[in-house]
């Protein structure tokens, strides 16, 4: 398979919109009980609905809506508590589409293991009915990190490797982690092993300061792991990766920038299977929901 090497594209003019009364405006996120938009990701069985997740303290439940930001139901996730979950992933095992929950949010530092729960891609109903339904997680990653509790909100599967990439926010220099995409043979904590460090955040070109523009809020890697995408407060970001090169390499140059999303509190990123479309949205009521174009050209390593 070719990789998915991308170019990015600098700006935000062909967004995706829907028409309302005759009057063209952004798409935004019809759900109602989305209020902390934290996590997304691209479903793997039908590449025109997006999952979504909430931030801390909310019910453990997953939201599911077109790519235009109508609603479609909700997941119910049984036997997990939504102690800070701050992403999401789509990926296929062994022929099977699932979705990771990431547990992973530690604004003190102060949690000694945290989760990743994993739990079947659910088929919506054949009938256009909304989804209303409950899975149970087919399996559970508890783990630490090596170098004691980290706040991290950017967790993405690299399916292509079978790993698990987890990047820290609030270290000055971002630390990048990594896990087994696996089960667990018993119920043991595993480790979660650093490989890197993140080079910096720059700020697009037309954005203003913003305190935390570094600090990575969310992550995704193209299926084919010839690319990741990061998600800033100020702007979103690729790593394109050479052959046979460690995400460490990839991760400590240069990033480039894709684009001034212009989100208040953006915090959730996914890229579409096939690689060609960027989806960003923020926390708040109804949030806008934008949908990047990515070009054709390959994405160029310097």
């Amino acid at each position: 398979m070719r990789p998915l090497l991308l170019s990015i594209l600098a700006g935000l003019g062909s967004c995706a919109a829907v028409e309302r009364d005759g009057e063209t405006e952004p798409a935004r996120i019809r759900i109602d009980a989305l209020r902390e938009a934290s996590g997304m990701a691209v479903s793997r069985q039908n590449p025109d609905l997006l999952w979504l997740a909430n931030d801390s303290g909310s019910s453990a439940t997953l939201f599911v809506c077109h790519a235009e930001g109508q609603p479609r139901g909700t997941l119910s996730i049984d036997k997990a508590k939504n102690v800070d979950w701050e992403d999401l992933a789509s990926f296929k095992l062994e022929g099977t589409a699932y979705l990771m929950i990431a547990d992973t949010g530690d604004n003190g530092a102060s949690r000694e293991e945290v989760a990743l729960h994993f739990v079947a891609e659910p088929k919506l109903p054949t009938d256009g009915s909304p989804l209303d339904s409950q899975a149970t997680p087919e399996w559970s990653i508890r783990f630490r990190y090596e170098d004691g509790p980290r706040d991290c909100e950017a967790v993405a599967v690299d399916e292509a490797a079978g790993r698990i990439l987890l990047i820290s926010k609030r270290d000055k220099t971002p630390r990048i982690y990594e896990l087994p995409l696996q089960r667990p043979s018993s119920d043991e904590v595993l480790t979660a092993k650093r490989v890197g460090d993140l080079a910096a955040l720059p700020l697009p070109p037309t954005s203003r300061f913003h305190p935390f523009a570094s600090q990575p809020t969310s992550l995704d890697i193209a299926t084919d792991g010839s690319l990741a995408v990061i998600l800033g407060y100020r702007g979103a970001y690729a790593f394109p990766r050479r052959p046979g090169e460690g995400w460490n390499a990839a991760f400590a140059r240069a990033p480039k920038i894709l684009a001034d999303h212009k989100l208040t509190q953006a915090e959730a990123l996914a890229l579409s299977p096939d690689g060609r479309t960027l989806f960003i949205t923020s926390e708040g009521r109804h949030p806008r929901l934008l949908a990047v174009p990515m070009n054709d050209s390959p994405a160029k390593v310097e």
